[in-house]
């Protein structure tokens, strides 16, 4: 019995194997042929009910046999049929569902021609707009380069009177370089400093040879361009100016050099190295040959040929080119003037990424004697001085020599700033330094602010006051005065962020991001304490 129970178990198994292994088609099928059966059956068992109803009344226990099974062969097929409804209607809902896809996946196609669309005129507006802007531009050029032509009438009499020696020019030194640094604006403002008479100089040193009025306007617009990353103005104009001199003058001609000078400081400014050099080349073998070897101008390509090669980390190279200019600059305006001891700090930057320390040190001192005694000791020069001494002497491992210097600018800022120094107006690096020897007497130190605002005196040689305030905080770390290092770079840090507008950041990022690099690097304000290669300042 229980072997024939097994058997028949195994056999339904299998049987729901086989129908969970089917398919909607053939599971309709199927419910089809057994509807059909079941018709069948349920005609058969009709008959044989009438048959048994004839019958004798002695057939009531078949009949009720015969009519139970009429009943579950009636409810088969109502289950049948209720089978092939559902059936159907899964069909007709699948059907349904692929007709919905199709028009899904007709819908991201055009999605997807209407993006190629958008995409396609959003390029056409954009190279309109450019368009537009390039003639904005070649306009605004056009229009410059026809008002700067009415300079070429007034050369005559500019140049007449520089010659004529009257104490109000504009300009107080005529052969200046081109290119001057950061601190000019500084030095335009002191006439007094200028060791020679500016009309002495028009006379002894121009050999009858001034920078025309329209390439000094042209520089100062091409700067401005350069600064804020507009090279594409920039250079055309350039070349523009160029083209017309050389059609004008001639290709051997000083404005020629002067506008080959401009245009090679732009490529620099791009990191175009080998466009800049060749350039460079160009105007200082116009120069030499039409203005004399020992001219100021002269001087001043070959300094700016001596920065580009110390941009290209060729020292050896600019070194004697520097050196040159320096020879050129001491005869020609003596060797105590400001703009030697320029050139002194060029070399001396030089000399120092060559490790050349004794050289290096003899240059800033004697840059440093000459600022001190020509433009006092509050010219932002002789901070600017301390600081690159500060530096050569750090890279020797001359702490105290270093430290010496940078509490000296710290010293004359506070002076400066708040008068004459005594037992309750200290500059920071005392209150530094006491801040680091009362650490130990009490866990906390009071906060730096309520020492009062020392850091806006920074307002007076920004950022030279700060960089000095980093470095010494940097040599402090070095000596482990850590607290006083933390008060020097918390001061710093409070400096800058005052002396910051809060869209300068902004401007900046702009300028870089279309530049991709920092148009000009001043070449004084340095973190010396770093191991970097130090740039050279082009004049």
């Amino acid at each position: 019995m229980s072997k024939t129970l097994n058997a028949y178990r195994i056999k339904k198994i299998e049987s729901l194997g086989r129908m969970t292994a089917m398919t909607q088609e053939e599971m309709v099928a199927g419910a089809r042929t057994v509807a059909a059966g079941l018709e069948a059956l349920r005609a058969e068992h009709t008959q044989l009910l009438a048959g048994l109803a004839a019958n004798t009344e002695h057939e009531h226990e078949k009949v009720s046999l015969v009519r139970k099974s009429i009943d579950a062969i009636e409810l088969g097929l109502g289950e049948t049929q209720v089978m092939i409804a559902l059936a159907s209607h899964l069909q007709s809902v699948e059907a349904e569902k692929q007709k919905l896809r199709t028009q899904v996946r007709r819908l991201c196609q055009e999605n997807a021609w209407l993006r190629d669309e958008l995409a396609a005129a959003q390029q056409r507006l954009q190279a309109s707009e450019q368009r537009v802007s390039q003639l904005e531009e070649e306009n605004k050029h056009l229009d410059f380069m026809a008002s700067i032509r009415k300079y070429d009438s007034d050369i005559n009499e500019e140049s007449e009177t520089s010659r004529s020696g009257q104490g109000d020019n504009k300009r107080d030194d005529p052969m200046v370089d081109l290119f001057p640094d950061d601190d000019h604006e500084d030095n335009r403002n002191n006439k007094s400093m200028s060791p020679t008479p500016p009309s002495q100089f028009a006379q002894q040193v121009n050999a009858g040879y001034e920078i025309p009025a329209r390439l000094r306007t042209l520089h100062n617009l091409v700067i401005q361009y350069a600064s804020q990353g507009r090279y594409e103005v920039a250079v055309p104009l350039c070349k523009q100016a160029l083209e017309d001199l050389e059609k004008t003058s001639g290709h051997d001609h000083p404005d020629v050099a002067t506008m080959l000078n401009i245009l090679a400081l732009v490529y620099r400014d791009q990191n175009k190295y080998k466009e800049a050099a060749n350039l460079l080349n160009d105007a200082l073998s116009i120069r030499e040959k039409t203005l004399g070897e020992n001219h100021p101008a002269v001087a001043a390509t070959l300094n700016n040929l001596a920065v580009l090669y110390g941009k290209r980390g060729k020292y050896r190279e600019a070194e004697p080119l520097c050196k040159r200019a320096l020879c050129i600059r001491e005869a020609v305006l003596g060797r105590d003037h400001p703009d030697v001891a320029k050139q002194l700090n060029n070399l001396a930057l030089l000399c120092q990424n060559q490790n050349k320390y004794e050289e290096v040190e003899q240059y800033y001192q004697r840059a440093l004697e000459i600022y001190e005694s020509k433009l006092g000791p509050d010219d932002p020069n002789v901070a600017k001085t301390k600081n690159n001494l500060a530096s050569c002497y750090l890279k020797q491992g001359k702490y105290k020599e270093a430290e010496t210097l940078y509490k000296q600018v710290l010293t004359r800022a506070h002076e400066r700033e708040f008068g004459t120094i005594d037992g309750d107006n200290k500059p920071i690096w005392q209150v530094a330094e006491e801040r680091e020897e009362n650490k130990h007497l009490q866990r906390e130190n009071a906060p730096y602010g309520e020492y009062g605002g020392w850091h806006k005196a920074a307002k007076v040689d920004s950022p030279t006051v700060t960089t000095t305030l980093k470095n010494l905080g940097a040599l402090y770390r070095r000596q482990g005065k850590y607290e006083a290092a933390e008060t020097l770079e918390d001061c710093a840090l409070r400096s800058r962020k005052e002396h910051v507008p809060p869209h300068a950041l902004d401007i900046v990022k702009q300028a870089r991001a279309r530049s991709g690099r920092a148009p000009r690097a001043d070449a004084d304000a340095l973190d010396e304490h770093e191991t970097r290669k130090l740039p050279v300042r082009a004049q």
